[in-house]
């Protein structure tokens, strides 16, 4: 059993478009990645239940990178998307229109290297990557 955190953020963009952006390969490698030293130089995804996806993370200096990889459980467009990451932890995003803005919470099963605090902050950066490119646009 994992234990959960939540991360949240509120982005000043409709709730399709933030959707859309959230899964899409072409927006994904704009916004997948915890801090300027690192980026998402490549990402592929079939967008379907039962359907993979691989997001490739790296130090921009390429001393480093990994493979986010998983498949997909649920998906309610434009509310909400779970999936479930290689090693078995689940990961559910809810986008929760709210007038003109669009509320996003991600509930995170998290792993056992790391501290959850430490993890928090990771997921949390990538999300507010992704708010301010999703706002950019």
């Amino acid at each position: 059993m994992f234990e959960k955190f939540t991360i949240s953020a509120n982005v000043n963009k409709d709730i399709e478009s933030c959707f859309q952006m959230y899964h899409a390969p072409a927006h994904i490698k704009n916004w997948n990645f915890a801090s300027d030293d690192w980026e998402c130089p490549k990402a592929s995804s079939e967008f379907k239940v039962s359907g993979r996806f691989n997001y490739y993370m790296q130090a921009k200096d390429q001393s480093v990178g990994f493979d986010f990889t998983g498949t997909f459980d649920i998906i309610e467009t434009p509310t909400m998307i779970s999936y479930h990451l290689d090693d078995n932890r689940e990961v559910e995003i809810h986008f929760k229109e709210q007038g003109k803005q669009t509320y996003i919470t991600v509930l995170i099963d998290a792993e056992k290297e790391n501290s959850v605090a430490l993890q928090k902050r990771g997921w949390q950066s990538i999300l507010n990557n992704y708010k301010k490119y999703v706002e950019s646009i």
